[in-house]
């Protein structure tokens, strides 16, 4: 794939790619200790690499030698290198952060802390009371256009610049200032108000005088917090005790990950134990703590009692850990604050909301410049041929001033209302029921969309596991033969109950071994499915809950222990991972139910009501670098020692015994697109189990290296293991996601799922939404921990074609430490592609680095707490109100209910605003054009003078009566009443005549806005051929092009109705006031109807609309138009002519381009 993409690692000036070099000056000479990696080949074979001696572990250590700094240097650029380091120095100083550091934090000793740690306060506001009206003002005139009005508004204090009054130029923009403050405000407020409601919620703090109410925001590291069952975790804590007698409790981490399912936590032992409350202030315990960090799925720690002889040393983990965002589900618990404000890990995982501009604002922007710069461009021309008489500096100025309207003020009121247009239909369209616009500035960019970066838990799929399919190696069981599993169940149990009944007084050994002959004999089908069905029971990390003794909990601990009748009809399953509930749902489905947990031991009901009990030894949770987990438990009938694990297949394929079915089966339950899961066993005698119990808690007491220990310690164990079973789960999708995503995909748009879950659930999503597709190939990223590593693998990946990317967190973060821009060419050329175990702030890195390398348009969509921070970064954001809360969805731009709504949403309603808005900001351009080129046009008339300044002149050297004279006065002292608030639709010429100030919004307003109810195709065309989406993307709607054609209509028009009005006027000079002002507003309305593709009903009413309030207004303005003359047939005439001239050949060009040329759309309409 893309074999003449280099892939240079980034080292020397001379090695680096022409891309590093292109326009940035080299200051720099980096010398590289590890320059071996320099010279190794591009597509160095592995034995190769392997054999090179050099440690790739060590990042290089660069000496950097500046080069000569002189004169030439910083006439040459040097000045802009000094003063933007002088900047970025102080930006640094002012912006310093605080280096991050671990720490020791006492129990219930706050005032012992080393350092001083941030507030636990929430902090969403954008601006404080100094900051809001400076930093509303930032936003507003960091664009061109509204920094010119407010020049141009300034120049009309100066007086000898002064063109009209004060109120013309200013009221439009105080106006809208006005508005966008007052909506700051009122957003800024909203944001203080759910602040202080966040910060102002009490929890019960445990003091030495006893419990206390203490405000969320006044909590500091080092106090002992209560948290309630529902209650939220206000800050990152260790739990210390519960109310459950298990010694743990569940919490619900949606907002956090973004997984619905419940998480369990456990407490420290040391502390769980204590008789009461208040014995934690009668120890001498502290809280060792790493450092904070973004990762939510780790922590390391170490709890230490220093009492006792000897001192007491337990190491906490992330079973250990509350963090703060996250809601207790069951119990009460008792917390160590160990984090705050800052410093937890919801807060790292999210990053500040930004002012979102829409590229359509973008570009009109730009076209903006060239307006002005051809506005400075006239006036120069002006003044030069007036020959620079005179203080020709002011009366460029003044030309300058005179021809503002060609750009005019209305262009960002007609765009403004125009989005808000666009979202009332949006959210009108019974097609998409529930979706909200909650960013009305942007909804162009939902037909501008490259890249769709989306979820999967809850966005793609329902987050719903069903079981499918179970094989044994010899018989496999589908959906409609789980009943024969189910007989299976009876039979062995029953056989189980009868054997045990005549043996119960012989079964008095704890720990026998296993018989001999057993693993010899061929076994039955039945005895086999009793075994996998009883070892996916066992296997798993799943607790019952039963909602009677929930419901009825009062605050004793008694109340929250499992009821002791098992009712099926109270029983909830919770664990982790969707994928084992629906396991255990399953085994309950045909005989064996598990009907309580706790730490130490677990009970199956069989089909008969028997309780069976096996006590826990020992629990190995899942991982995502071992992709597998495992568990010991002994019977309690039997005394009997069983491991049972499950996990990947590439993981579990070394470990089972040898076999010739596994890799066929799992290969096509994965073209299924089912979730595979390998589940095996193996017996252990009692000697066997306590060797292995020794050496793994002394593997666990280490403080270097221990995850590398521990897993050496199950290396023994996972040997020679007996293959049971090979399950297959399906995660329902969403509704119509596969045509969905087939659909997004014609249209050009390439989409990236990126989620928190383990690579081989993301694979299997992928393959079962379609996302990619059964003849596309997956290249599986192998993980990667250093940068010769990943040289190595990306090597790999360029010899691969048209294939799918799947790739880890872990390994996405070595990429791009090294190899940055290499890695996103290769990947933005990839179909589809699939990033696993992504944190919260790699999802948001990864938009932003699609936006840096492509400079195109990305959307993306999450359902979330975990996709806030990707939403807020993408060009478009898009939440879901589904099962994991709302906060996505409050965070986003765009609110849908269902992801099937996203096809819709940008292939009509995104096509539709941008179609819209490209012709509306060009059509208001070309009013002020036309507008510019008739003041041109009558300047140049009386000797290229600005009509104000030389006024007299005027007067004697160019009107011969009297009355020709008054009229003349009135239209340059009425020149001076120039309205900037209604966008100037009507020429300078007639501004003079105060028709613009009363009449411009009636007379051309409605018909132009209503170009925001105009399609080129229909919804129903848009949606039967994405392909058409493709074309916007290319943004052939607004450019330079479409903008130079526009120019040129512009001056083509308003020289027809200047000169034509010129040249066809008799004695009066008000008649050529009557006919230029007519031809001129019938030319808009014919301009509108020109640019029209499909004609609304409300469109035509417009016209109508305005051409009778012009024809009434016309017996109220006899002081400026001659009546006797308006009603003869010479002014009919005469008006009929120069409309038809300005406008039929446009007309002309239009017909026949559409013949001769049709666009895509025409060709499908037709």
């Amino acid at each position: 794939m893309a074999s003449s993409i280099p892939l240079n690692p980034v080292r020397k000036n001379s090695r680096k790619p022409a891309y590093y070099n292109a326009g940035r000056p080299a200051r720099y000479e980096i010398e590289d200790e590890s320059s071996n990696l320099d010279e190794m080949p591009l597509m160095m074979s592995e034995e190769a690499f392997e054999n090179d001696e050099s440690d790739y572990q060590t990042l290089p250590r660069a000496r950097v030698s500046q080069r000569r700094r002189g004169l030439a240097w910083f006439l040459c650029g040097g000045w802009k290198v000094l003063c933007s380091s002088c900047c970025e120095c102080l930006v640094h100083t002012c912006r310093r952060k605080k280096e991050l550091k671990a720490r020791t934090v006492w129990l219930g000793h706050p005032e012992k802390c080393e350092e001083k740690y941030p507030k636990n306060a929430i902090k969403n506001q954008k601006y404080n009371i100094v900051t809001f009206v400076p930093g509303v003002l930032y936003q507003q005139f960091k664009f061109f256009l509204n920094l010119y009005f407010l020049v141009v508004a300034c120049s009309q204090f100066v007086p000898s610049l002064k063109i009209g009054y004060l109120y013309t130029y200013w009221a439009p923009l105080a106006f809208v200032l006005s508005v966008t403050m007052v909506r700051e405000a009122v957003d800024e407020v909203r944001r203080c108000r759910r602040d202080k409601e966040m910060n102002s919620q009490l929890y019960s703090k445990l003091t030495m005088r006893g419990k206390v109410q203490v405000k969320s925001s006044d909590i500091q590291v080092g106090d002992l917090i209560i948290v309630e069952k529902n209650q939220r975790i206000p800050a990152d804590m260790i739990f210390l005790r519960t109310s459950e007698k298990t010694g743990s409790c569940f919490i619900r981490t949606d907002q956090l990950d973004g997984e619905t399912d419940w998480k369990l936590r456990i407490t420290v032992p040391c502390t769980q134990r204590l008789s009461a409350l208040g014995d934690l202030f009668s120890i001498s315990a502290y809280v060792y703590a790493q450092k904070p960090q973004l990762d939510i799925h780790s922590f390391e720690g170490n709890f230490t009692r220093e009492d006792c002889d000897p001192p007491i040393h337990e190491s906490l983990s992330i079973e250990n850990t509350l963090w703060a965002s996250t809601v207790v589900a069951s119990g009460t618990v008792i917390g160590v604050v160990i984090y705050t404000g800052k410093e937890t890990r919801s807060v790292l995982n999210t990053s500040q909301s930004k002012n979102k501009v829409g590229l359509l604002d973008l570009e009109l922007n730009r076209l903006t410049k060239a307006l002005f710069l051809a506005q400075v461009v006239l006036s120069v021309v002006m003044i030069a041929l007036q020959g620079f008489l005179g203080p020709w500096f002011r009366n460029l100025f003044r030309f300058v001033v005179l021809f503002s309207y060609i750009i005019p003020i209305s262009l960002r009121v007609n765009l403004d209302m125009g989005k808000s247009a666009y979202g009332w239909m949006i959210m009108k369209d019974e097609n998409i029921p529930g979706t909200v616009v909650r960013t009305s500035t942007i909804p162009e960019e939902l037909g501008r969309v490259v890249y769709l970066l989306t979820d999967k838990t809850g966005t793609l799929t329902q987050n719903e596991m069903i079981f499918k399919r179970l094989h044994l190696g010899t018989v496999s069981y589908g959906m409609d033969t789980m009943d024969e599993i189910q007989s299976h169940i009876i039979q062995s149990y029953a056989q189980v109950s009868t054997t045990q009944s005549n043996s119960s007084s012989e079964s008095s050994t704890p720990s026998r071994k296993p018989q001999p002959p057993a693993p010899k004999v061929r076994k039955s089908v039945s005895s086999r499915t009793n075994e996998a069905v009883k070892a996916i029971a066992l296997c798993h990390n799943v607790t019952p809950v039963y909602e009677s003794r929930a419901n009825g909990a009062g605050s004793e601990p008694e109340s929250t222990e499992a009821d002791q009748d098992f009712s099926d009809d109270n029983r909830t399953y919770q664990a982790s991972s969707p994928d084992e509930v629906a396991l255990v749902r399953w085994t309950e489905s045909v005989g064996l139910t598990l009907v309580n947990r706790d730490l130490t031991s677990l009970q199956l009901k069989t089909p008969a009501g028997h309780i069976l009990t096996y006590y826990i030894l020992q629990i190995f949770p899942f991982t995502s670098e071992s992709k597998r987990m495992g568990i010991i438990v002994r019977d309690e009938a039997t005394g009997d020692i069983t491991f049972y694990m499950k996990g990947a297949d590439v993981a579990m394929a070394s470990i089972v015994q040898y076999n010739d079915w596994l890799e066929e089966e799992c290969g096509n339950m994965a073209r299924e697109g089912l979730r595979t899961l390998v589940v095996s066993k193996k017996s252990l005698t009692e000697e066997q189990y306590q060797d292995f119990e020794s050496r793994y808690n002394q593997a666990k007491l280490s403080i270097h290296d221990r995850a590398l220990k521990v897993a050496a310690v199950l290396e023994s164990l996972e040997r020679e293991m007996e293959l049971l079973c090979l399950t297959g789960v399906e995660d329902q999708l969403q509704a119509d996601v596969r045509p969905t995503l087939e659909l997004l995909r014609n249209a050009g748009i390439k989409i990236w799922m990126l989620t928190g879950d383990k690579l081989e659930t993301a694979t299997c999503i992928a393959k079962s939404s379609h996302l990619v597709s059964r003849s596309q190939d997956i290249h599986v990223f192998r993980p990667v921990s250093n940068r010769g590593e990943a040289h190595l693998e990306l090597n790999a990946f360029r010899r691969k074609h048209d294939c799918a990317l799947v790739i880890s967190g872990d390994s996405l973060e070595v990429c791009l430490r090294y190899y940055e821009h290499e890695f996103v060419e290769l990947a933005c050329q990839c179909p589809a592609v699939v990033c696993c175990r992504c944190s919260p702030t790699q999802k948001a890195q990864i938009v932003r680095l699609l936006q840096q390398h492509t400079a195109n348009r990305t959307c993306a969509i999450g359902d979330g707490g975990n996709d806030v921070s990707m939403i807020q970064a993408a060009d478009c954001g898009i939440g879901i109100e589904g099962k994991e809360g709302k906060q996505a969805s409050l965070a986003a731009d765009f609110s849908i209910t269902q992801f099937k709504h996203i096809g819709r949403l940008l292939m009509v309603h995104g096509r539709n605003s941008y179609k819209r808005s490209a012709a509306l900001g060009q059509f208001v351009m070309h009013r002020g054009m036309i507008i510019s080129t008739m003041q041109a046009v009558f300047s140049s008339i009386f000797y290229f003078a600005s009509v104000p300044l030389y006024q007299g002149f005027l007067m004697v050297g160019y009107v011969e009566s009297s009355a020709a004279c008054v009229c003349i006065d009135k239209a340059i002292r009425a020149l001076y009443l120039i309205d900037r608030s209604v966008g100037g639709p009507l020429s300078i010429l007639f501004l003079y005549l105060m028709l613009v100030s009363s009449y411009a919004t009636i007379y051309t307003m409605f018909p132009v806005f209503s170009l925001v109810l105009d399609q080129d195709v229909k919804p129903e065309m848009a949606l039967l051929y994405p392909e058409l989406y493709k074309d916007l993307t290319k943004g052939r709607s607004l450019s330079f092009k479409t903008f130079l054609l526009w120019v040129l209509i512009s001056v083509y028009q308003g020289g027809i109705l200047m000169y034509g009005a010129l040249v066809l006027f008799d004695q009066e000079f008000v008649h050529v006031v009557a006919i230029s002002f007519t031809a001129l507003i019938l030319t808009e309305l014919l301009m509108v109807a020109l640019t029209v593709r499909t004609w609304h009903w409300l469109m035509v009413v417009a016209e109508l609309f305005s051409l009778a309030c012009y024809l009434a207004s016309l017996a109220f303005l006899n002081e400026y138009f001659d009546l006797s003359f308006i009603t003869t047939r010479v002014f009919l005439w005469k008006v009929c002519v120069i409309t038809l001239v300005s406008c039929l050949p446009l007309y002309i060009i239009k017909y026949l381009k559409r013949k001769f040329s049709p666009p895509s759309y025409s060709k499908l309409s037709s």
